[in-house]
């Protein structure tokens, strides 16, 4: 609804302007339009609101463009000359509680998580860790059980399992000799998996059926999962620290409040798709 008073494209009145050789600060004034100023401020705002491909376009081509955007809103803002409508009013008010809002729960955040906490969490998450086992196989998919049994036969009589795999393996692994690369429990398919679990370093295993084919398989090395580092899990941790302190802080700010939500018997959910209730 309110795009299409905030979509102007920002390249479609491409003026000349004659900008400051160094601006100093969010204040400085970089347009006048009547008597309406536009500052740096305005301009970084809403460079950081563009989408991602505008977000690409080099500093000195974006600049003007931001500008004359600015600067054109100002002059359509300012020749509107009638009430102003009430889904504008609307979607004002919704943008500033979100902005609010926002700025509220960054505040917030930046106490709520703490390096202590952080430390403390993944603490509590490595201390009852049990390292898994890893493996990393390789192997040669085929589309038949006798096809199976010939690899297995070549590569008993002393034939390289890479090089046979980029001859005869269907799978698109072939082309890395039919390397896997590491995976851990839950990766590949319960029939596959079993078949890695049950072989010993460098063994080769028997006709293995799933369903994408018969597999030969060979595990070329295992090895136990190491504990994450404090690093390798701070964003996971963060993010668990972060959830529950909004919720807990929503809770307290919804105790304290008088929140009062109406009865919602006699409203029909659809009705949010009806636009034209606040034209």
């Amino acid at each position: 609804m309110t795009k299409r008073y905030l979509s102007l494209p920002i390249f479609g009145l491409i003026a000349t302007l004659a900008m400051p050789a160094t601006a100093q600060d969010a204040d400085t004034v970089v347009a006048e339009v009547n008597d309406e100023k536009i500052t740096i401020g305005h301009m970084i705002i809403a460079r950081a609101t563009l989408p991602e491909e505008y977000q690409k376009i080099p500093d000195a081509e974006l600049f003007p463009g931001i500008l004359n955007q600015l600067v054109s809103q100002a002059l359509l803002s300012q020749s509107f000359q009638g009430e102003i409508p009430n889904k504008v009013t609307l979607a004002l008010e919704n943008e500033t509680r979100s902005i609010i809002a926002n700025v509220a729960i960054e505040e917030f955040m930046e106490q709520a998580i703490t390096e202590e906490k952080v430390k403390a969490l993944y603490n509590t998450q490595v201390k009852d860790f049990v390292p898994a086992d890893e493996y990393n196989a390789s192997h040669i998919l085929v589309e038949t059980e006798e096809e199976a049994l010939a690899v297995i036969a070549e590569i008993e009589g002393g034939a390289d399992f890479a090089e046979t795999a980029v001859a005869k393996s269907t799978g698109p692994s072939s082309s890395n000799g039919g390397n896997l690369g590491w995976f851990g429990a839950g990766a590949m398919v319960p029939e596959f998996e079993a078949a890695v679990v049950n072989l010993e370093v460098g063994g080769l295993s028997t006709p293995v059926q799933t369903q994408f084919g018969w597999h030969v398989i060979t595990l070329g090395e295992l090895r136990k999962t190491a504990v994450p580092s404090l690093d390798e899990l701070r964003s996971s941790l963060e993010n668990e620290i972060a959830a529950k302190a909004y919720q807990e802080h929503i809770d307290k700010l919804t105790a304290d409040a008088n929140v009062d939500r109406k009865s919602l018997d006699n409203i029909d959910p659809a009705i949010l798709k009806d636009v034209s209730l606040v034209d």
